[in-house]
């Protein structure tokens, strides 16, 4: 590294279940120890130049700014009625196909150290070991790597964040607002003339960066004020940062964006509960029970918003219902009934709260 002569060394492939599909798996990158500090220094360089770059619209991995941020500033466009369309897309494998030429040119615009872009350069291109075999890849940055998000960003932001508010905004008869977090982004627009404009135009944008739509996970849908009746059950809903948006009432009978999980979001949280009580079946069960509070403190840490309660309860008692079967499993005493495991001090969980009164 002195000489600024550096080889980057082979990433190990690893598989984790897919969120809300354990069925489905993911491929996820492991670098080196010693390459991931380096890969950490980097990005910190990377984040410090394009922070000031970066537009309003960017939630993701950067400093400050939160997925509840995101959260709370679509649930005020929809409130104060400058949302009546939302566009919901998916871009199918961002991160298997990333333009490796693309990306060099975008860093290249704001990057003036050689020896950055180098490295860039070499981390893109480095053989990934999987199964014992090693392949080279073309396209796509592998997930995982502490660099992998800053690129994502860079990424977008010409592809997208750019090109919406300079190009698509402008040519909107109404407001038209992107929140993006990451490669998860929607749209939403008060008119559907500019929301249909938009859908029609984006798949060629994304095509001239090597990036496609998901057709099936990307939607147009009404949902705003405009569409809202008091009384009446609003059948659209779209899902975003984990959550399940729709439109529904306040106490006060007035219009409200309620959000709940999403049911991707509580089928990954409880298969990876069902997953550590099989690995921990022999565990003492007062040592069960301070790592399932501890996952359930942090599923409630994100989730905890306004109208949350109910559902929160929910996952909260499919967690004792499976901690249950796995004690009575290995008791070989068979089915015992709850108040029985009531009667243990151990046997319960933390109630959730309302954490985030603001979001």
């Amino acid at each position: 590294m002195k000489r600024r002569y550096y080889r980057a060394p082979h990433v190990r492939r690893v598989y984790i279940p897919k969120a809300g599909n354990p069925a489905k798996l993911r491929p996820l990158g492991v670098p080196t120890v010693e390459d991931r500090l380096l890969q950490a220094a980097v990005a910190r360089i990377l984040s410090a130049i394009y922070e000031a770059d970066f537009l309003e619209c960017s939630y993701g991995f950067r400093p400050g700014r939160t997925a509840h941020q995101a959260l709370a500033a679509l649930r005020n466009e929809v409130m104060l009625g400058r949302a009546q369309w939302v566009y919901e897309a998916d871009i199918r494998g961002f991160f298997d196909h990333l333009d490796h030429d693309w990306l060099m040119r975008m860093l290249d615009l704001r990057v003036g150290d050689p020896w950055i872009l180098r490295l860039v350069r070499k981390w893109l291109s480095a053989g990934i070991l999987d199964h014992g075999q090693v392949t080279v890849p073309e396209e796509g940055t592998p997930q995982g790597g502490p660099i992998s998000p800053i690129l994502a960003n860079v990424y977008l932001h010409y592809a997208l964040d750019l090109w919406f508010e300079k190009v698509a905004r402008p040519r909107c008869v109404g407001k038209a607002t992107l929140i993006r977090f990451a490669d998860d982004f929607v749209v939403l627009f008060q008119s559907e003339k500019d929301a249909r404009r938009f859908a029609a135009a984006l798949p060629a944008r994304l095509a001239k960066f090597n990036l496609t739509l998901a057709e099936e996970k990307t939607n147009l849908l009404p949902f705003g004020r405009r569409h809202w009746r008091r009384g009446q059950s609003h059948p659209y809903h779209f899902d975003f940062l984990g959550f399940r948006h729709h439109l529904g009432t306040d106490r006060k009978g007035r219009m409200a964006v309620v959000r709940i999980p999403s049911p991707k979001s509580v089928r990954k949280f409880l298969a990876e509960v069902k997953e550590w009580l099989r690995q921990h079946m022999h565990d003492r069960p007062q040592d069960q029970q301070g790592a399932l509070a501890r996952k359930l403190q942090g599923f409630y840490q994100y989730f905890s918003l306004w109208r949350t309660y109910r559902k929160l309860s929910v996952v909260r008692r499919e967690v004792l219902r499976l901690w249950k079967r796995i004690l009575e499993r290995r008791s070989q005493r068979g089915a015992r009934t709850w108040a029985r495991w009531e009667r243990h001090p151990w046997f319960t969980l933390p109630v959730p709260k309302l954490l985030h009164r603001t979001v």
